[in-house]
């Protein structure tokens, strides 16, 4: 039945001058999402984008497909009316309710929208006239306007559009129209959703990952590959880096005090993500941390982490519960891979009572028993780094 899909968008609306620049990156980021399934059609139109839909397309793919591109508020399964003269007009939104509607014994609101302002009716016309035509048609209908348990939704433009199905989008900004990040990746519950997070607000995404062979095995790894490619459902394309970690963490575990492991560890994933971030023109690192959730993430362990970066760290969880961290995982469906009993380089590596506020001055004078070796080290993991893309 349905042939198209209107697509509403919310906050875009909200831009200036600039507007079309975020019209364009949302159709194009649809165009790229239903690629694979099908020659779909994707346009603009006056605030509106459309998709027109092949023969033979399948429904449910193609929602599910739109429920994972940001930007999207709203999803609306349409008929078009190609000739939208009245006659025409009532006989097709008619024919919809007919359709759509088997028991006709319901509440109806009918809302319109004349975009084409040379349509001979208003819009309150339109509403009224379709109302009456309607009841006319079906005697079982009654009007409600406040509370209907059916709004038919009218658009007249250069075709008119018919709906009363409104389908939940993710809502946010299109990935790439505001810039690009590094994810810090680990097998955990938190990065993917923070990952999933930003690029929510018009991020795309590269990602860093520190390996610990053979302290962590190659399952580990490919845990973190199954949750880059859950989340590259909803940012697309991801360029996940994976990093050799073992030979500085040793080099750390064996010179630094055991309380001060986790940070000091932290602070090198910290300056190579920033360098890997640097390669990949990104504007920020993204992290998973939220306030107080484990030794290093309290207030001063992320001030100690900071200090070595110049670029922005972004921590899209920052004042989040678990619960709510674990709430989104679900529903992006990161969860059960989160879960999978792979030990990642952190809790590996991590002390029996780490220091939960600790000093800069410390934090620096141990780090200083690192400079005859760290540097090399690092050099080498990020010569030897791997690549994966991830789709």
């Amino acid at each position: 039945m349905f042939k198209a899909f209107l697509i509403k968008y919310a906050e875009i609306g909200l831009k200036g001058k600039n507007r079309y620049l975020f019209e364009n990156a949302l159709r194009d980021r649809i165009a790229r999402v239903l690629k694979s399934l099908g020659k779909y059609t994707v346009y603009k139109e006056q605030g509106r984008i459309f998709v027109k839909c092949p023969d033979g397309y399948d429904y449910d793919e193609t929602v599910d497909a739109l429920q994972r591109v940001f930007g999207i508020s709203s999803i609306c399964p349409v008929v078009i009316i190609e000739d939208s003269d009245w006659d025409s007009l009532t006989q097709g939104v008619g024919d919809y309710v007919e359709a759509m509607y088997p028991d006709k014994d319901f509440t109806f609101k009918v809302v319109a929208k004349r975009a084409d302002k040379t349509y001979p009716l208003t819009s309150p016309e339109i509403c009224s006239e379709m109302g009456a035509y309607l009841l006319d048609r079906f005697s079982n209908l009654r009007v409600d306007v406040h509370k209907p348990s059916v709004r038919i939704s009218v658009e007249v433009r250069e075709q008119a559009y018919v709906y009363s199905i409104v389908i939940p989008g993710p809502g946010g900004m299109p990935v790439g129209s505001c810039g690009k990040a590094m994810l810090l990746l680990s097998g955990g519950i938190d990065s993917p959703v923070a990952g999933y997070m930003i690029s929510k607000r018009g991020v795309s995404l590269s990602a860093v990952y520190f390996h610990a062979p053979p302290y962590t095995s190659e399952r580990a790894k490919q845990k973190v590959v199954d949750l880059a490619k859950g989340l590259a459902k909803y940012t697309g394309r991801i360029k996940l880096y994976v990093v050799n970690f073992t030979d500085i963490q040793l080099e750390i575990y064996e010179k630094c005090p055991h309380d001060e492991l986790t940070i000091i560890m932290r602070r090198y994933m910290m300056r190579i993500a920033e360098r890997l971030a640097i390669e990949e023109e990104c504007l920020g690192l993204v992290t998973g941390e939220s306030i107080g959730q484990v030794a290093s993430q309290t207030m001063q362990s992320l001030a100690s982490t900071n200090e070595v970066c110049s670029m922005p760290v972004y921590r899209p969880l920052i004042a989040f519960d678990k619960k709510d961290i674990v709430e989104i995982s679900k529903k992006i469906d990161t969860y059960e891979t989160s879960i999978q009993p792979f030990e990642d380089c952190c809790t590996i590596f991590v002390a029996k009572h780490p220091v939960t506020k600790p000093r800069l001055k410390a934090i620096r004078i141990s780090e200083r028993k690192l400079e005859e070796s760290i540097d090399e080290l690092v050099e080498t993991a990020i010569e030897a780094v791997e690549v994966i893309d991830v789709w």
